[in-house]
């Protein structure tokens, strides 16, 4: 059999946007197949099965969310303005017309992660990851005198993603700007005390 010829990212993006879009058990080969533009037997080809096109989704996610977390912290400001930076771009994502896609770990995490094990475990080291570069922003912003607080960083990072799994499930049922704008500046503010 030929392995069939595609852009792996470009697939796996549009594979992202279908599982956000209807959830996991929701998504039909058929959906997939539209929303990559991949035939279902080339799906099955490259990825085994649907279960195997979420698992290099979610790897591609993982991979696409660190690159943009990167970008905001990439050293050419200060921690605190681009932590603020970084919840200005979280309360646009919520307003957009992209919200309910927000966020694909939590998506997968509320939806399946209860019944596979392999997947709560990736989606758990996903997220642990990211807090923990979090607690060690935190760490920096204190050392440079940024931050001053004898709060502990890692705290700090929990109570942080913390407060965007709240804004992004807020948003859902009350997505007006200003609310969103208010919440992320407390949270802020919580975290800058």
């Amino acid at each position: 059999m030929r392995n069939a010829e595609f852009n792996r990212e470009v697939v796996l993006r549009s594979a992202m946007t279908a599982f956000m879009d209807k959830g996991y058990a929701k998504t039909s080969m058929q959906d997939l197949s539209r929303a990559t533009g991949l035939h279902p037997g080339s799906i099955y080809c490259a990825f085994d099965n649907k279960r195997g096109l979420l698992l290099a989704a979610l790897e591609q996610y993982n991979q696409d969310r660190n690159a943009e977390f990167q970008g905001f912290f990439d050293g050419s400001q200060p921690v605190l303005g681009a932590l603020r930076n970084y919840l200005d771009n979280i309360v646009t994502e919520c307003l957009s017309c992209e919200a309910a896609k927000a966020c694909l770990l939590t998506k997968a995490l509320s939806e399946i992660a209860g019944q596979d094990d392999e997947i709560r475990n990736i989606i758990s080291s996903s997220l642990a990851d990211w807090q923990n570069a979090l607690a060690a922003l935190f760490e920096q912003a204190k050392v440079c005198g940024e931050l001053k607080t004898d709060r502990d960083s890692a705290h700090l990072a929990r109570y942080f993603v913390m407060g965007i799994y709240g804004l992004r499930t807020f948003a859902y049922t009350h997505p007006q700007p200003e609310v969103l704008q208010q919440l992320a500046e407390q949270l802020y503010q919580d975290i800058c005390a």
